[in-house]
Order: C-alpha cells, then structure tokens, then sequence
C-alpha cells in the first residue's frame, strides 16, 4: 500500500484554528471494537497458536484485556503479549494440554521503542529471522485481509457525527489511532467522514501521545490540544502528551457524544474545561474498567 499520511505531513500540518481535537476511532467513533476483537482477532489467535483446546480461557482473557480493563484500546502487540501472559496464569489452564505460546521476542518487539506495526514487525522479522516473531507477523497481516474481506460497514454513533460537524467549524481536527492506516483511511471514507479531519494518523506513526506531540509542537497552546478517547490508553495518551482529555464511555457512547456536543466542547472552547470540570469526568471514567481480571480478583479473595 502506497502510503496516505506520513511523519514529515504529520509535522507539517498547518494551523487553520488556536485549537485541535485529537479523536480516536475503534470504539470512540465507531461502535466496532468489539466485533473486530470477538469475530475476527480472537479466532485468528486461536487459530494461529493452535489454542482450540482452551478456546474458552482464551476469549476471557482476549475480551478482558481489549474490552473490559484498563488496557481497552491498546496496540494489538502490547495487547496480544498482556493476553499470553494473562493466559499463563489463568486457573487449571496446565489440565487444557496446549503448548502456551512463547513470548520471548515479542516481548522484545514491544519494548523496542519502535513504532508498533506491520512495517516495523517485518523489518525485525526480516533482521532476526525469528519463527515466533514471524507468526506474530502472519497473524497480524491476516487479521487486516480479514478485516478488509468481511466485516460489514458499522456507522459512526449518531452523536460523534454531531460533534465531528461542531468542532470541523472552529477547532482542528485529527485521527489518532492503533488501528493501521489502511483500515482507518477505508472506513472513515466509507462512510464520508474523512472530510471533516485534517488528518488521519495510524498505529504506523507512533502511539498516541507521539500523534498529538507532532501535530500540536509549536502551533497550539498544550491547554488548547483536546484528545478524545474511550480508554485507560486514550487518558494515558493524553497525559503524556501535555494536553486535555475527554472520556467517551464504553456502553453509553452517545450520551456521552451528547454531552461533549451540548456542554463540554462549548466549555474547551471558552476556557472552562480543564480544572474540576475535566477531573470529574475523568475520575467517572477511570473507576468503569478494571486492571485485574475478575478469575484473579477471585482466587485473592479465596486464598484470604
């Protein structure tokens, strides 16, 4: 794929406001992470590590680690090694019979500081010759054919589209994502959204934070930069990078679209938004998704 967006375009945005939102996609604009997650990475994983016999173990880990906690939302890498390790814990998983995947040079993958994506995986597969590594690889290019072969057009929630329209008219507006360029360019074409961002910058750029350090350097004030996301890693995101963050909720998405367009962007805006306002909503939010999976929080609560 010849590619759309790029770092140096990335740096090279210009300033059409004194403001710019960062919105993430999966999930925040689309109501599709837990059918690309349930129907398409989960199989895949199970299928590419042979881990038919303890599909069930493997699922509550998979749904836990990228629905359900803290972690929603994250890069496939990191996520897919917290599912392995969580996996290797997971009670009476030994009687199951499987061979539990090795996640030596994946760990290493994810702890390289490398932007974490197809482009950089091949190129440490190409420079290691890894076998491990290289299924990593196979997996992740078959979950993007897969993707783009069979999953139906989901439509943005009704009230993000609202809010896209709101802050096209006076803010700048950007993508930014763990989902690889090639999916996101397609989907917020499919459904003629594209035009209201200025930019769309996937997992091939960097995480978040670098997304919003390289768009914002030297043109926004840091209190003027709004990132909105619905995960522990969209408010980390936002935090690394200096700049404000507003929390769309898993499982009252519209409402919280709702609010953002009747009370919250006007408060950005105006000035009004950072402060207790912001840490309300944040505090609100951070208490919804868990860090410790519920089979573990039960065999503490056991053994006390």
């Amino acid at each position: 794929m010849q590619r759309i967006f790029t770092l140096d375009a990335l740096k090279g945005l210009s300033a059409r406001h004194d403001s710019l939102v960062g919105i993430d996609s999966d999930g925040c604009v689309f109501d599709t992470m837990r059918i690309k997650q349930c129907e398409h990475f989960h199989p895949l994983i199970i299928r590419f590590w042979n881990l038919q016999d303890c599909e069930k173990q493997l699922r509550a880990c998979a749904e836990f680690v990228n629905l359900h906690s803290k972690t929603r939302g994250s890069n496939r890498f990191p996520a897919l090694l917290r599912v392995f390790e969580l996996l290797s814990d997971y009670p009476g998983i030994s009687e199951c019979g499987v061979t539990l995947p090795e996640t030596t040079a994946l760990r290493a993958y994810v702890n390289s500081g490398l932007p974490l994506g197809n482009p950089s995986l091949q190129q440490e597969v190409e420079r290691t010759g890894d076998p491990d590594l290289r299924r990593v690889l196979e997996w992740s290019l078959a979950i993007n054919a897969e993707i783009a072969a069979n999953m139906r057009p989901v439509p943005p929630f009704r009230w993000a589209l609202k809010a896209l329209e709101l802050i096209r008219a006076s803010s700048d507006v950007i993508v930014v994502s763990q989902t690889p360029e090639e999916a996101l360019v397609k989907e917020w074409r499919q459904h003629a959204i594209d035009g209201y961002v200025d930019f769309i910058a996937g997992q091939e750029l960097g995480s978040k934070d670098q997304h919003l350090r390289l768009a914002s350097d030297n043109k926004y004030d840091m209190h003027r930069v709004l990132l909105i996301g619905d995960a522990q890693g969209d408010l980390n995101a936002a935090r690394q990078a200096g700049v404000l963050f507003y929390p769309i909720t898993p499982g009252d998405e519209e409402r919280a679209w709702e609010r953002f367009c009747d009370e919250a962007y006007a408060r950005f805006l105006d000035g009004t938004y950072a402060g207790a306002y912001e840490q309300a909503l944040i505090t609100a939010f951070d208490a919804l998704l868990p860090d410790t999976p519920p089979w573990l929080t039960l065999s503490v609560e056991r053994s006390e």
